[in-house]
């Protein structure tokens, strides 16, 4: 049976408020009572749970997530879920807000995290993009012991404590290994549309996608990269001018968002060609575009599940408590129009 405080008040001999004292570092405890109190925790191996206590005093986290402006619908239902836990969060104990910062800009990523280290909420989420500016302002937070979660895309070499996204490098290989397989070993290029190269959940999707078509399908030509800032109205000109300049392109993977561009360039040539196309993110467009074959598959991962994990393991961290590793692993779905959920 686990030991309770009222074990510890009977092995040391004193009342229960003095043991909640020193349990809670408070003051009017003589040195050598405290002592007392101590070595019986000690020796009868007591183990304080931090939530309960949290629980008991009312505590609240604070926490804030740094999310990109951006009008991709991928963001717009990330902050959708960050809204769900708003919602949630008088029974979670919860006070959440969010920051936007202009989407792959690190300087002002930089500056949003030094001014929340002087505000010490009790943590902070983030769509990282992947500089030194940021990494260094990152490690700057955990140093001040503030926790720091990063959500989407990485920050690998920094401080923080939990990376709360899919494999993207298994995301890239598995896109490849669709793609390649679509394709039926036909011979041609395939395009490649990224948001930017400056977020590593991109640079990794990237290096996945590349490693197996390079060691299984050699017949098919990955094109330089298109770098459409996931948003739509680039997305649309840039794939535009690639598929009416290339005529051998006969695949696409769109590795970031943006994808509402993608599409209207997809539809304006659908007449004169076909192509085989693979995704990334389930929303209302490309779900209308899987259904009358615009995309052939869609890479997933739940916004909500990425939400929810970060704020789990914000909250154990500001309690000193481990994270249960396997219930904070991010899925990763592969929808085609038949198992649309």
């Amino acid at each position: 049976m686990r030991p309770t405080v009222h074990d510890i008040a009977a092995a040391a001999g004193v009342s229960l408020a003095t043991v909640d004292r020193v349990l809670n570092q408070r003051p009017g405890v003589r040195h050598v009572t405290r002592e007392k109190v101590e070595a019986a925790i000690r020796e009868i191996g007591y183990v304080r749970d931090v939530a309960a206590a949290n629980l008991a005093k009312g505590r609240t986290y604070s926490f804030v997530f740094i999310v990109p402006a951006s009008d991709n619908s991928f963001m717009h239902g990330l902050n959708a879920e960050v809204m769900a836990a708003v919602a949630r969060s008088p029974v979670e104990r919860t006070d959440i807000r969010t920051v936007e910062v202009p989407a792959f800009d690190p300087a002002a990523l930089a500056a949003a995290l030094d001014t929340l280290r002087a505000e010490r909420p009790a943590g902070v989420a983030l769509v990282a993009t992947d500089a030194p500016e940021v990494r260094d302002a990152v490690d700057r937070m955990v140093q001040d012991g503030i926790p720091v979660v990063t959500v989407v895309s990485d920050l690998t070499g920094s401080l923080r404590h939990h990376y709360a996204g899919v494999d993207n490098i298994a995301a890239g290989r598995t896109a490849a290994r669709l793609l390649g397989r679509f394709l039926g070993g036909a011979k041609g290029d395939v395009a490649v549309l990224a948001g930017s190269m400056l977020v590593r959940d991109h640079r990794e999707r990237l290096e996945g996608f590349s490693a197996v078509m390079a060691d299984e399908f050699p017949d098919l030509s990955i094109l330089p990269v298109i770098e459409g800032r996931d948003d739509p109205d680039m997305a649309h000109m840039l794939v535009s001018d690639a598929l009416s300049k290339r005529d051998g392109i006969i695949g696409v993977y769109s590795l970031g968002a943006g994808n509402r561009g993608l599409i209207r360039a997809l539809k304006e040539t659908s007449v004169a060609r076909v192509l085989t196309v693979v995704a990334h993110e389930l929303t209302d467009h490309t779900r209308a575009a899987l259904l009358d074959g615009t995309i052939d598959a869609i890479l997933n991962q739940d916004a909500g599940h990425e939400v929810r994990s970060a704020i789990r393991v914000l909250k154990a961290k500001a309690d000193g408590l481990s994270v249960i590793d396997a219930q904070e692993r991010i899925r990763l779905d592969i929808f085609l129009k038949d198992n649309l959920p």
